[in-house]
């Protein structure tokens, strides 16, 4: 299994949506999922993100039933299956089964490998095999985070060292500077801490206090307290065990002996009756040795009246130290071991300024160090992160577009020395505007699939979900991005949810989403019948020869695109 790709083999869903129950088979390559509008599409992509680990929505269920579920079987190598059993899972066969289930009340759970584990276990393990891709994607692609993550992505794992040597020398600095700070503070106020907390430990340690000590005064308390009622209870239980003085009854031991020694002798009689006997010289024997016991208890319960005020004034003791630090003595324990270690941190020598002002402005050398690294990467990645982009745009039906990727040097924060702006300059004639000033929908879009073609060649995801990123494009615009999914799809399972023929003629696998009477169903696409939704999808009458023609000639440029 190692170095296998992970890929989605299959998926069940009941009751989520408009979708009663479906089942889907899941090919590799390019994958095209189409439908009309309101058939469920989105409920498909609703489900996969279930399973990476989204949070669960009750509207989600479908009206009417109690509770929604989706299952879904991943082929994975042995680095996904190492990673599912440290978290409890288990892996058979290369397939592990991920499952969720939402009540409509509103409770969710999630399966693992069939084990429960936490939804932020799927969203670690299933997100980092999947990656989707939408509409709302564009609108974030506008964002400078965005934009620097991508850069960052298209670095790989080399560049992703780079960048938490980066983040680790930063926290180290912001960690210093905590601490300078700390101790440029008020002098007399670290005085009067260290001072009360040296008499706070010195309370503690002179009290000794020990876990369970609470409770083993109050039982205590309580028997002193009540000793006269005690020995009234007691004395009359050991009446009815042992009879009274007098002899005027028998005890519960004289009786439970007689029964014994009428037993035994019919036991001469019936051997039956042997094992009634036994039992009963059992009960005599355990009755005397609790009535002993009682009366052993009663010989030493006595008021003690100055025992009784010292543990009065041990509880008031332990009150007192619990004030204010602790809600019981094992808390506090861990109060006074924390505070050592403040006292130790507040009489140690690093607290020296001059000491932590030279470690300061070591680690501040650093951050820059490893910035500049972390900056020269970043701008030889942004110059071939932008030279394919604008590659991917000319084929885009983009041919005059020219998007820049620009490193504005910024003050050191835990992100680096620059912040990241994608500009697009749509035609040489316009200025080059930030993604979020200017850019249509289409350009957004066209420029979202030439970047995930881009990082596609670096992402350590092998399954992609695309989600009608195809929006607002067209033409010949929708045939060459169905070329380059297709080409994507070459080494990775990429699924799509598209309305252009153009795109889905280059699937390996067509899946149709339809609703009838209200229930959605999905069922796979060949031949004719993939025709026929092609033709759908084009506007034209499924029943027509000419549009059926139509259909066919799409399918078949993209069956000759892809195999040349």
């Amino acid at each position: 299994m190692e170095g296998r790709l992970a890929v989605i083999e299959s998926l069940d869903i009941a009751n989520l949506g408009v979708i009663a129950s479906a089942h889907v088979d899941f090919g590799g390559g390019l994958i095209v999922v189409t439908g009309e509008t309101g058939a469920g599409k989105t409920m498909v992509l609703s489900s996969l993100q279930l399973l990476l680990g989204a949070r669960a929505d009750a509207a989600l269920v479908r009206s009417g039933a109690d509770r929604l579920s989706v299952d879904g079987i991943f082929s994975v190598g042995d680095d996904v299956a190492s990673r599912v059993e440290e978290a409890g899972g288990v892996v058979e066969g290369g397939e592990l089964i991920v499952g969720r289930s939402v009540r409509a009340a509103g409770r969710s759970r999630a399966h693992l490998g069939s084990r429960p584990v936490p939804a932020s276990a799927l969203l670690e393990i299933v997100g980092s095999m999947v990656t989707i891709h939408g509409q709302s994607d564009q609108i974030r692609l506008t964002g400078e985070a965005a934009q620097r993550r991508a850069l960052d992505q298209f670095g790989g794992a080399t560049h992703a060292a780079l960048l938490e040597e980066y983040r680790e020398a930063f926290r180290a600095a912001v960690d210093t500077k905590h601490r300078l700070d700390s101790l440029r503070g008020d002098a007399n106020d670290r005085a009067e801490e260290l001072e009360d907390l040296r008499g706070a430990l010195a309370q503690i340690d002179a009290l000794n206090p020990q876990p369970g000590e609470e409770e083993e005064l109050v039982r205590e308390a309580s028997r002193l307290t009540n000793v006269e009622d005690l020995r009234a209870l007691m004395g009359v239980s050991l009446g009815y065990l042992k009879g009274d003085d007098r002899g005027d009854y028998a005890g519960a031991v004289e009786s439970a002996r007689g029964a014994y020694a009428q037993l035994d002798d019919a036991s001469h009689f019936d051997e039956a009756v042997a094992e009634f006997a036994a039992r009963a010289r059992s009960q005599a024997l355990e009755l005397d040795a609790l009535a002993d016991d009682v009366s052993a208890y009663l010989s030493r319960l006595d008021a003690d009246p100055e025992r009784l005020a010292q543990i009065h004034a041990r509880r008031a003791a332990i009150k007192d130290a619990l004030r204010g630090r602790a809600g019981d003595i094992e808390s506090l324990l861990t109060w006074a071991d924390l505070a050592r270690g403040r006292v130790k941190e507040l009489s140690a020598p690093a607290s020296d300024p001059a000491v932590v002002e030279r470690e300061l402005a070591q680690a501040q050398r650093r951050v820059l160090d490893v910035g500049a690294r972390l900056s020269k990467a970043r701008a030889r990645l942004a110059s071939e992160l932008a030279a394919g982009v604008n590659d991917e745009l000319h084929a885009l039906s983009m041919p005059d577009a020219t998007l820049r990727i620009d490193l504005e040097a910024t003050k050191p924060s835990s992100h680096g020395c620059e912040t990241v702006v994608f500009r697009l300059q749509p035609h040489p004639h316009a200025p080059a505007r930030p993604l979020g000033q200017g850019a249509s929908g289409g350009e957004l879009s066209r420029v979202m699939l030439a970047l995930e073609l881009m990082l596609g060649r670096t992402e350590a995801s092998s399954t992609f979900i695309f989600d009608e990123i195809d929006a607002g494009i067209g033409g010949q615009t929708a045939t060459e991005v169905g070329a380059r999914l297709k080409r994507l799809a070459a080494s990775r399972q990429v699924i799509v949810v598209t309305h252009l023929a153009q795109v889905a003629a280059f699937g390996d696998q067509h899946l149709v989403i339809e609703k009838h009477d209200g229930t959605t169903n999905v069922r796979e696409v060949t031949g004719a019948q993939r025709e026929a939704e092609l033709t759908r999808m084009m506007g034209g009458d499924p029943h027509s020869q000419a549009a059926r023609r139509h259909a066919s000639q799409v399918l078949a440029s993209a069956v000759s695109q892809s195999q040349g």
